[in-house]
């Protein structure tokens, strides 16, 4: 594998050096009734394609430049297990000429680390299950034509959700959608209506965003500045979610803290993670809530959900998410 990683990163130091444009693209069929729901296209970005299961440290990524496009799809009312998803798609990346330099799943892909390490167009318009999701890289030619592509497969309660990101050299490259389906639906605006709107403040909001998009953003939640302290206040999406779990005490959630992307990725996810143990607390002593029915993590700013080169959207940043993570 470290003969394989040292070979990939020079040949994206050659590629970041002499990348030249070239008119290539593929077209993957999914699922009749397969609904596009976010698509991002980028003529120049930087991209960290994991390319190796996640370590402590060292993630594995192999740096890339060039254009950079990505497409969600969510497939509805599917029994097809992730597995089966991806063998499909897998077997039209390698009749498309590519070839696998990497593939994992779940727990062996690094679990929770690998998935927020991963960079995807947002929930709820790409959802990942962190019990259940697949992952797969993929490159096509050598040097300044080689082109990445990136795979990423996952499932909620009936439905299933694929992920597509390709690289390819070139400002100038075209650049379009890369999947196509019988009966696609309309591309979602980013900046999800449940990011944009208030905190849940009622069990029935709370199950909606839960069952449906899988979280729900607590955006009533406020701390000390640079601190972990959560201020002592009644919190309805607390009282909300405290009922949630007391009627359906067989469900278990996540709760994730993010930050802005001020400051040293491990002091933030220290900090996010300290943040998400308070709310944690919080429910279990005042609220009553099952303790065995709660968890906390800390994603850090691995997960933005509005760009940190504003105020604004730094501080849409800094939140605490509630996950479904029961199936």
């Amino acid at each position: 594998m470290a003969a394989r990683v040292r070979k990939l990163l020079v040949l994206a130091a050659c590629l970041a050096a002499f990348a030249t444009p070239v008119a290539s693209e593929i077209t993957l069929s999914l699922p009749v009734g397969a609904e596009e729901t976010a698509v991002r296209n980028e003529a120049l970005a930087s991209y960290a394609l994991p390319i190796a299961a996640w370590e402590l440290g060292n993630p594995h990524h192999l740096p890339l430049e060039g254009r950079v496009s990505q497409s969600a799809w969510r497939l509805r009312d599917t029994t097809a297990p992730s597995l089966q998803i991806l063998q499909d798609l897998r077997a039209q990346v390698l009749a498309a000429g590519y070839e696998v330099i990497f593939e994992c799943d779940t727990d062996a892909c690094g679990g929770f680390d690998f998935r927020f390490a991963m960079q995807l167009l947002p929930e709820p318009e790409m959802h990942v299950d962190l019990g259940d999701f697949r992952y797969l890289a993929a490159v096509r030619g050598e040097g300044a034509d080689a082109e990445h592509l990136a795979l990423v497969v996952s499932r909620s309660t009936g439905s299933g959700f694929v992920h597509l990101t390709q690289i390819g050299p070139g400002v100038d490259a075209p650049v379009g959608p890369m999947i196509t389906a019988p009966a696609p639906g309309p591309v979602a605006s980013f900046g999800s209506a449940q990011e944009s709107a208030a905190a849940p403040t009622s069990v029935a909001e709370l199950t909606t965003l839960l069952e449906q998009a899988g979280r729900a953003t607590l955006d009533d939640l406020e701390f000390e500045t640079g601190a972990s302290t959560l201020q002592p206040a009644s919190y309805a999406s607390l009282r909300a979610l405290a009922e949630y779990l007391a009627v359906n005490p067989a469900r278990h959630v996540m709760l994730v803290g993010h930050t802005d992307a001020v400051g040293d990725l491990a002091a933030n996810i220290a900090l996010s993670r300290k943040r998400a143990e308070a709310v944690r607390t919080r429910l279990i002593e005042v609220l009553a809530v099952n303790p065995a029915q709660l968890s906390a993590e800390g994603a850090g700013w691995l997960a933005p959900r509005a760009s940190n080169l504003t105020p604004e959207g730094r501080a849409r940043n800094r939140r605490v998410e509630v996950v479904l993570t029961s199936t």
